[in-house]
């Protein structure tokens, strides 16, 4: 099974991503150093310094996480430094994200901080056929514009 479908699969994923009821949250007093896995929906309040993989994690405008992380879908309205590789990906308004973002969706609000490369629905990762579901509506700081690596 291919991680990225057509395109009514992604609007599917997302009504799960936000329906889901959130199976555990990562209090503001907390921080974990380590590496960390779920299954659901999971809300980071905290700092988590390490390595994430689950389903749906949601990061809070109060949470920060250091480290990559790989999951259905993220939903970020707090700050991360590190990569993320999710078949969703939505940044929030006055999120901050620091690395690079791989999606099969990609929702980037106005008032949104992205500084890293940026990969939505590109061929290679929806097996050959050739459809960008990406909707950017912020102005997103890219360093190499003019030289595109081929």
């Amino acid at each position: 099974m291919g991680m990225f479908g057509k395109k009514n699969d992604v609007q599917e994923e997302m009504q799960k991503a936000e329906s889901e009821a959130i199976a555990s949250i990562i209090d503001t007093s907390m921080t974990i150093t380590g590496e960390v896995s779920f299954k659901g929906k999971t809300r980071v309040d905290g700092t988590i310094h390490g390595n994430i993989n689950g389903e749906h994690l949601v990061l809070s405008e109060t949470g920060k996480i250091v480290g990559d992380i790989i999951a259905s879908s993220f939903n970020c309205f707090g700050t991360l430094e590190g990569n993320v590789i999710a078949k969703i990906i939505t940044a929030r308004k006055d999120c901050s994200i620091h690395g690079k973002l791989q999606a099969g969706s990609l929702t980037v609000e106005p008032g949104a901080s992205i500084d890293g490369e940026i990969k939505a629905a590109t061929e290679d990762m929806i097996n050959g056929t050739n459809q960008t579901t990406s909707s950017i509506s912020s102005p997103v700081k890219k360093e190499n514009t003019d030289k595109k690596d081929k």
